[in-house]
């Protein structure tokens, strides 16, 4: 099945006040009573717009993305993401667990399924919805995108249907990958979570597995253009 017609002129990033999900939207207002000091808003994509590669997470954490306004950030999570993004290319400078750390993301942007902190870091199948149109639109808006790495199930799931595929004929595994358009890879990991690594889930040495592949992949599309 090929991907669905885009709409190229939908946002690919929501506003700061989005109102879509209620309950996101309670959750954000709570937070932003409790800690006036963090970022409380829809984590806005990290990244250059002529990536070649897109990594989706889930959503942001509370204590993470939520706090300091960008993708994985400031939890477990972003230190295992970052230090594999350092080692293959896909990062520059020093991860300092701060949006202000001067990081850059080299030809690779980080962005999520869910653009909004979730209570218990769950969002519901509504909320995941009602987000997908800033996914698909995030998607279309990298003309140069040629690997995707979806970290968790959901974030594949999202994808797929952000992309107008059939989960059924894709189904998520650590270490798979799809074809899911003209010269366009989904790649899938566990996600990179404390949890999934304290249980052995995913080690070190899988995750990098699986980002050894998809730099392969990157390596093998047309290059990044980074003047005129």
């Amino acid at each position: 099945m090929g991907a669905a017609p885009v709409d190229m002129s939908a946002p690919s990033e929501p506003p700061p006040d989005c109102t879509v999900c209620p309950r996101l939207v309670a959750f954000r207002e709570a937070n932003r009573r409790a800690h006036s000091d963090w970022f409380n808003a829809p984590v806005r994509s990290f990244g250059p717009d002529t990536a070649r590669l897109l990594i989706v997470g889930l959503a942001p954490g509370l204590r993470g993305a939520n706090q300091t306004g960008r993708p994985f950030t400031g939890d477990y999570a972003g230190d295992l993401l970052y230090a594999t993004l350092l080692k293959f290319g896909f990062a520059a400078g020093r991860y300092g667990a701060r949006a202000d750390d001067g990081l850059e993301l080299v030809d690779c942007m980080i962005t999520n399924a869910v653009r909004c902190v979730p209570p218990q870091n769950k969002p519901t199948g509504a909320e995941a919805a009602n987000c997908r149109p800033f996914l698909t639109a995030r998607v279309a808006a990298l003309p140069r995108l040629s690997a995707i790495l979806a970290l968790g199930r959901i974030a594949h799931d999202q994808l797929l249907s952000a992309l107008g595929h059939r989960r059924a004929e894709h189904v998520f595994g650590h270490g798979h990958r799809h074809a899911v358009g003209d010269g366009l890879q989904l790649y899938d990991s566990y996600h990179c979570s404390r949890y999934n690594t304290n249980t052995g889930r995913l080690t070190v040495e899988m995750f990098e597995a699986v980002m050894a592949d998809v730099r392969d992949a990157v390596d093998r599309s047309p290059p990044v253009r980074t003047g005129t």
